[in-house]
C-alpha cells in the first residue's frame, strides 16, 4: 500500500520521486523544509554571502519542482540536490572571477597612462554609492553612517538615539541590504577597489 504524504518517509527515494513526478505539492514542501538548511550549509563551503547562498539553494529547489517530470527513481534525490547546488555555486564563483579578471585587465591597461589607474573608477563608484546612500530611509542611513563614518559601536549609537542595540543592528543590516541591492551590478568593482569587506556588516 503506497504511503500518504502525511506519513511519508523523506528518505524513501522511490516514494518521494514518484510523488514529485505526480506534482504532489505537500511532498515538495516536505523536501524543501528537509533539505533547505543542509543545502545552505553545504553551499557555504563555496559562497560566503548568506543572501547569495539562500538564492542558490532556492534556485535549486525551484529547478527540482519545474523539472519534476524528468526525474528518475534510480537517481538519489539527495545526491541530485547537493550536486546541483555545488555546480551553481562553482558557476557563480567562476562568473565572479571572470568579471574580476576583466576589471584587472582594464586597470593594467590604464596603468600605463595614469599615475593612479583606479582614481577615475573609484570616484565614479563613490558617486554611485553616495546616490544609493541618499535614497535610504532616514533611520537606516543615520544608524549606518554613525557606524561607518563616526566609527561608533551599535551600543553607542543606541544610546545616542535612545533605542535598543538590536534596533540599531536591524537598521544597519537593512541599510546594507538596500545598498547591496541598489549597487548589485557594481559589487565586484567595489570589492576590487575597496576590498572584500565593503558593504558587509
Amino acid at each position: 500500500m503506497p504511503q500518504s504524504s502525511k506519513h511519508m518517509d523523506i528518505n524513501d527515494n522511490h516514494f518521494v520521486i514518484t510523488a514529485l513526478k505526480a506534482s504532489d505539492e505537500k511532498v515538495f514542501e516536505a523536501v524543501y523544509r528537509h533539505y533547505f538548511r543542509s543545502l545552505c550549509g553545504f553551499c557555504s563551503q563555496y559562497v560566503s554571502e548568506q543572501e547569495e547562498i539562500e538564492e542558490i539553494v532556492q534556485d535549486t529547489l525551484v529547478w527540482l519542482w519545474e523539472n519534476r517530470s524528468s526525474l528518475v527513481e534510480e537517481l538519489t534525490l539527495k545526491t541530485l540536490l547537493f550536486t546541483i547546488v555545488k555546480n551553481k555555486a562553482l558557476n557563480r564563483i567562476s562568473h565572479f572571477e571572470v568579471r574580476r579578471r576583466v576589471y584587472q585587465i582594464i586597470s593594467e591597461k590604464y596603468e600605463r597612462e595614469f599615475s593612479n589607474p583606479n582614481f577615475y573608477l573609484e570616484n565614479e563608484l563613490l558617486q554611485l554609492y553616495e546616490e544609493a546612500l541618499a535614497k535610504l530611509p532616514k533611520e537606516f542611513r543615520e544608524a549606518y553612517e554613525m557606524n561607518r563614518t563616526q566609527r561608533l559601536t551599535h551600543k553607542e549609537i543606541a544610546s545616542k538615539l535612545n533605542v535598543s542595540p538590536q534596533t540599531i543592528n536591524y537598521r544597519i543590516g537593512q541599510a546594507l541590504k538596500l545598498l547591496r541591492i541598489a549597487l548589485k551590478d557594481y559589487l565586484p568593482l567595489f570589492v576590487f577597489c575597496f576590498g572584500p569587506t565593503f558593504l558587509k556588516q
